[in-house]
């Protein structure tokens, strides 16, 4: 067996993995996952680009831990075999390399360490923030209310499938959206959907209060860097900031019953004037009476 050959197949394969993953990545729109995509969704916010970088520098380590285990693993099985050594090494020890296989793997944790604990320091404190959406999780759907902004309340349920495969249906269901926003709106993404959407200002850091209903639910938007449980009796808190006008989807990812999968979030971001504009109006038609009674 010719080692050199053998490295150079190896990382010629790695190339081709790698440049398989970003193509797929790059063919994917902007908050909506690629149809067979391999890599993270694009990143929409200063939280998502960091944990991007995490991950890929994480790729480059085990793929270059894999590579070395997998070179010395053949060599030694060339090396060693029983028709070149008829006679086995007596061999117990070697002070040095179990000096090396101690301390390197020490170093790296401690600069995967250097890189993750900063990176979820950054994640977990909650900055000064402009407002805050309060989010409880239900089986299955997600119910939101915004607090500063008169009590605003309202369901969001996935649209179902069989609306995207009804074009009657589909126009109806996106009028119905449109009427929600006040904008007009499409439908982007089977079974991610969602028959109401979180209505979010850009360059605006938002509070997100997250408990649940009945069982463990969690809020995750890959595209926004956001993942968090939602607990019943428990008042969770994150928050995020989205950088760009879009559509985001999500879904929970913690195990909540049979629904699981048909539990998604779909985050609308736009601009500070739109985001006003349809404040005034969701307060005329979901806004919590109770809250608006108190001039809150």
């Amino acid at each position: 067996m010719n080692v050199k050959r053998f490295a150079a197949n190896i990382a010629a394969a790695i190339v081709a993995i790698f440049g398989m993953t970003l193509g797929a990545f790059a063919e994917g729109r902007l908050g909506v996952p690629a149809d067979k995509g391999l890599w993270l969704q694009e990143a929409a916010n200063e939280q998502a680009r960091r944990a991007g970088d995490f991950n890929l520098e994480l790729m480059y380590i085990i793929t270059a831990i894999t590579v070395l285990v997998f070179i010395l693993m053949f060599y030694v099985m060339w090396r060693f075999r029983e028709k070149k050594n008829p006679v086995p090494s007596k061999v117990s020890h070697n002070t040095l390399i179990e000096i090396i296989w101690t301390g390197v793997p020490i170093l790296i944790l401690v600069a995967i360490g250097m890189t993750s604990l900063p990176l979820l320091y950054y994640q977990d404190r909650v900055p000064e923030t402009d407002f805050a959406i309060q989010v409880t999780g239900s089986q299955w759907n997600w119910t939101y209310a915004y607090p500063d902004h008169g009590g605003i309340e309202f369901t969001s349920n996935v649209v179902k499938e069989e609306v995207f495969a009804d074009p009657i249906k589909k126009a109806a269901a996106e009028a119905e959206l449109s009427s929600f926003l006040g904008w007009p709106a499409k439908l982007n993404a089977r079974l991610l959907d969602t028959d109401n959407r979180v209505v979010v200002p850009i360059n605006t850091k938002i509070a997100v209060q997250l408990t649940a209903a009945d069982v463990i639910h969690s809020w995750a938007l890959p595209s926004l860097g956001v993942k968090l449980d939602a607990v019943p009796g428990r008042l969770n808190l994150t928050w995020f900031e989205v950088d760009q006008v879009g559509t985001y989807y999500g879904q929970c990812s913690e195990l909540c019953g049979k629904d699981h999968a048909y539990m998604p979030i779909a985050i609308e971001a736009v601009s500070k004037e739109d985001f006003a504009k349809w404040v005034e109006r969701a307060k005329a038609d979901y806004a919590d009476a109770s809250t608006s009674a108190l001039g809150r």
